[in-house]
């Protein structure tokens, strides 16, 4: 196959990047928000009247937790449906994904707005009983509903591919985006139904009174799949991209597709063990999510055995000699590898954190202080992060007929180790204090000079400065991303992996969706059914809206 045909079709191209350079904006302004947030929190500076703290870490979340990752896999998805599956995508999915592009511009403009006028600073989980402007939660169905577009045109793409290839196996980028965006689909489903049956009505005032525990309830049913969404375009990374930047081969084609299925089963049903503290949901229902949740940890190590075995053999196959000769034979000076490698092994500590969240009585200990906030940035703020920086690094080039120099391999490299660097300083010092009690979302306070606040300030202030790092971070991969632009012209590849011709056939069932959806429904129901008929049954008082800022 020639140069020329392995190009992408200028339209691809077009809807790809303008998604991945959204999301680079999004981090940028995201990014601002955080500094200052930090700095704040550190005691360092005072904000003008007209901004406050919460303001800042209303749009800190939405910008980085939602529109950075959102647009980001969206535009990564699409790249991989094309190359994958004939080339370049149909009308319809291109059609589709400008559709929803569009809506979700729409919504993030009207949201941030919002947010700047202080009229919407209710943090991105935006808990009733707080309650903002009525057009923020419509600016939040017009994402919603844009990403659903989106995700329509991959599974429309997919299913002509699979009508016209005679039931062949699909690619394994293409079976992963599917899962990805299925999993997005159905868990918005419970965000849909909060905002638009319970948050618009009562927003407008159409309804005096919302009942939280129900809203929360539908709030954490997606909130915690949202996680996952973050994480399985980054497993895609790792499972078919990085092997080839390697030269290795993938371990198992059928063992990354069983992890897949397993990550969609068990990561929907099981927002409760973000509730174990809250009062109304019965332990029992808490003890059933929770029992789902550590399912969880079973394809995780099952990806993590994957991605070392891909590792020795390639390193095996060089030469490499003892337990871990295979590390030096792996291409540390390639930033497509050495960015998400690294969002690879922190996201070790980042699972131990996430077993001790999830279980009742460390939970206990840790719920609602800052050791939560500095779990969710090792995954999505350094795992995601680091993985979607490396996709960057050739996804750009490889969408506008460009290549990745030399220099820009370095510039990768030492950004990737100043997000390291001020993520060891931000996260590690949250986690310290954390265990020392001191709460999140909170402005700076010393709460009148309590010996145990006054214990935290160093802390807070060391998070200052790896904030700032970070922010750094932040500025040097926005400054790469210009510089991917403006690179060489040229052919770069879009790293497809081979499997190993050792590897085991895949099973036909793993693409019978109707399957996998049956069983993901019943858990659902399982889960959910009894519980929310008792909050639908003992609705309590409700709560009338409040405006804290």
């Amino acid at each position: 196959m020639t140069n020329d045909i392995q190009r992408f079709d200028r339209r691809d191209s077009a809807l790809v990047l303008a998604h991945i350079l959204f999301a680079f904006l999004a981090l940028l302004l995201g990014g601002v928000a955080g500094v200052l947030q930090g700095l704040v929190r550190g005691g360092a500076i005072k904000l003008p009247y007209e901004i406050g703290y919460y303001q800042l870490l209303t749009a800190h979340g939405v910008l980085m937790a939602l529109i950075f990752t959102t647009y980001f896999i969206i535009g990564f998805l699409y790249s991989g449906i094309a190359k994958t599956m004939g080339g370049h995508l149909l009308p319809i999915a291109r059609s589709l994904g400008w559709l929803g592009y569009g809506l979700m511009t729409a919504g993030t403009a009207l949201a941030t707005v919002l947010i700047l006028l202080n009229k919407a600073t209710v943090l991105y989980t935006f808990y009733a009983p707080m309650k903002a402007s009525p057009w923020f939660y419509v600016a939040l169905v017009l994402v919603v509903v844009g990403s659903w577009m989106s995700g329509f045109g991959i599974f429309t793409h997919y299913r002509y591919w699979k009508r016209t290839h005679n039931g062949r196996l699909s690619p394994l980028f293409a079976f992963m985006a599917v899962v990805t965006m299925l999993m997005w689909l159905i868990a918005t489903i419970g965000v849909a139904i909060e905002v638009l049956f319970m948050l618009i009505p009562w927003s407008f005032g159409w309804v005096e009174t919302v009942n939280v525990e129900l809203s929360r309830t539908l709030f954490w049913y997606f909130g915690h799949p949202l996680v996952y969404f973050w994480l399985l375009p980054a497993y895609i990374c790792w499972y078919v991209i990085i092997p080839k930047i390697i030269g290795g081969k993938m371990f198992s084609d059928a063992l990354a597709r069983l992890a897949f299925v397993m990550l969609l089963l068990f990561s929907i049903p099981v927002g409760f063990h973000h509730q174990l503290m809250e009062p109304g949901i019965s332990s029992v229902w808490k003890y059933v999510q929770v029992v789902l949740t550590f399912m969880v940890v079973v394809p995780s190590l099952m990806t993590a055995f994957s991605l070392f075995a891909t590792f020795e053999l390639h390193g095996g196959s060089l030469g490499a000699k003892g337990l871990f000769g295979w590390l030096k034979k792996l291409p540390w000076g390639d930033v497509r590898f050495f960015a998400p490698f690294m969002g690879m092994l922190i996201f070790i500590p980042a699972g131990a954190g996430g077993l001790i969240n999830a279980s009742n009585q460390m939970n206990m200990v840790v719920h609602n202080t800052l050791w939560v906030t500095g779990h969710f940035h090792l995954t999505v703020a350094t795992s995601v992060a680091l993985t979607f920086f490396g996709v960057t690094y050739w996804l750009i080039p490889a969408v506008t007929g460009r290549v990745l120099t030399p220099l820009m391999h370095k510039l990768g490299i030492a950004q990737t180790i100043v997000w390291l660097v001020g993520m060891f300083f931000m996260s590690g010092s949250m986690h310290t204090v954390g265990l020392l009690g001191s709460p999140r979302r909170t402005a700076y306070t010393t709460y009148q000079d309590h010996p145990d606040a006054i214990l935290w300030m160093p802390y807070h202030v060391v998070m200052a400065i790896g904030g700032t790092i970070l922010f750094v971070g932040v500025l040097m991969i926005i400054f790469n991303v210009v510089m991917l632009l403006r690179a060489p012209k040229g052919y770069t590849e879009y790293p497809i992996a081979e499997v190993r011709d050792a590897a085991e056939t895949t099973p036909a069932i793993f693409e019978r969706w109707s399957v996998w959806v049956g069983v993901l429904v019943v858990l659902i129901l399982v889960a959910y059914t009894v519980p929310v008929m008792e909050l639908l049954n003992n609705p309590g008082a409700g709560a009338k809206g409040m405006v804290t800022w």
